[in-house]
């Protein structure tokens, strides 16, 4: 009766874990032969019948039947006087199969069996789960928030899997409340001990990508290839597409009329700014394309290098540049050149105000106090000059005089 109860006890884990009949009987077995082992020091010599099904459990323990007293292994041999108890006629020499009840185990054993079946299915849907996951790596992925922590968001899928959204892997606009539904990719794997551990990215640039793929048939139909992603999480992305079929115009079919296809990918990332490029093999217009919005004079190549010398006329630089540098920063990692930027006719001075996506307005201002409102003004002083004539701080000159002599000089 105590076999059909365990049994009855062990197939909740079947019905609950969905595992298969054959594995779990593999487990069973497994564990009762640790038991065994434990018990009588081996167990080659036992036979397990296992029917998760019905509930039967049956062990059997095989031995050879010796004269009495010459017993030397009583795991193994039994005396003709004990083993004519279970059956009269039995001789010298034969085989006798006797059943084991697991009370016989003990019950600080049958308790033990119990955890370490636990242990054994948790392992098992362990394994399965991180086999699956390794599988969905790249792909995009939805959880809800169960758990915000400091340093990451714990998520939990319907299968109640936990998912980890790291805070370097949100997108710094990200919020999330509990009970909301987050998307992002899955990036990593692992196994920490026997527990896969699941990482989920919102900054990754193939995150990007799988969102053209969801949000734009052609792309998720073959039409139109993304080439490469190159992101500022939030901030700044661009994207490189082409097709191979000239009719189709992947730069339009991406963004859509008026923005209205690219749309909810901007606005999933959190207003993160998409440039959409025309791939092509050609270096020079490559790089032209990528520094857009900016127009270019002209551009010069080295391509054992990968370097990239371009000339701009002066009101285009800052847009060549970007807010923060982001857009010459991208372009140089969508192209593979390392790209340095020159003004058309060196000779000429520049407005300090057209280095205000790097140098701060109130810093511009303190240099207009003291009458000096061009980047020739300022790298004509002299730096000790400049902090004595300012209010500002030694390091801050220094800083503003390294972004004038790297754009202008």
């Amino acid at each position: 009766m105590e076999n059909i109860a365990l049994i009855e006890s062990f197939s909740e884990f079947k019905d609950d874990k969905l595992i298969d009949r054959v594995t779990l009987m593999a487990i069973l077995e497994d564990v009762f032969r640790s038991a065994l082992k434990k018990k009588y020091g081996e167990d080659d010599n036992f036979d397990i019948i296992v029917n998760p099904d019905k509930g039967d459990l049956e062990i059997w323990r095989n031995r050879i039947v010796v004269a009495d007293g010459e017993v030397e292994d009583p795991n193994q041999e039994i005396s003709l006087a004990e083993a004519r108890r279970i059956e009269p006629d039995f001789e010298v020499g034969e085989d006798v199969s006797e059943e084991v009840k697991l009370m016989d185990l003990g019950r600080r054993s049958i308790l033990a069996l119990r955890q370490n079946l636990i242990a054994k299915i948790h392992e098992h849907d362990n394994t399965n789960i991180y086999k699956q996951f390794k599988e969905l790596e790249g792909e995009i992925y939805t959880a809800e928030v169960h758990h915000i922590r400091h340093r990451a968001i714990i998520l939990l899928d319907d299968e109640g899997n936990e998912i980890i959204l790291p805070k370097d892997r949100q997108i710094p606009s990200d919020f999330f409340r509990k009970g909301e539904n987050v998307r992002g990719i899955i990036e990593s794997v692992e196994l920490k001990g026997s527990k896969p551990q699941i990482i989920m990215s919102r900054t990754a640039p193939v995150f990007l990508e799988k969102l053209f793929e969801q949000e734009i048939p052609e792309v998720f139909d073959g039409l139109i290839t993304v080439k490469k992603v190159v992101r500022i999480p939030g901030e700044k992305a661009k994207v490189a597409v082409d097709s191979y079929d000239d009719r189709i115009d992947p730069v339009g079919a991406c963004v859509g009329m008026k923005g209205s296809r690219i749309h909810s990918i901007v606005r999933e990332l959190g207003n993160e700014n998409i440039d959409v490029i025309n791939y092509t093999s050609n270096d020079q217009l490559f790089i032209t394309r990528a520094l857009s919005p900016a127009k270019i004079v002209s551009i010069k190549l080295n391509e054992e290098t990968k370097h990239a010398e371009v000339i701009l006329k002066p009101e285009e630089v800052s847009k060549a540049i970007g807010r923060g540098g982001h857009n010459i920063r991208l372009a140089g990692q969508l192209t593979g050149y390392e790209i340095d930027v020159f003004r058309d006719g060196g000779e000429e001075d520049v407005e300090l105000t057209e280095f205000s996506d790097e140098i701060e307005d109130w810093v511009i201002a303190e240099f207009a106090k003291i009458g000096l409102d061009t980047a020739k003004s300022i790298l004509e002083q002299d730096v000790n000059d400049l902090v004595r004539r300012t209010d500002l701080e030694e390091e801050t000159v220094l800083q503003v005089i390294q972004v004038l002599r790297n754009e202008f000089e």
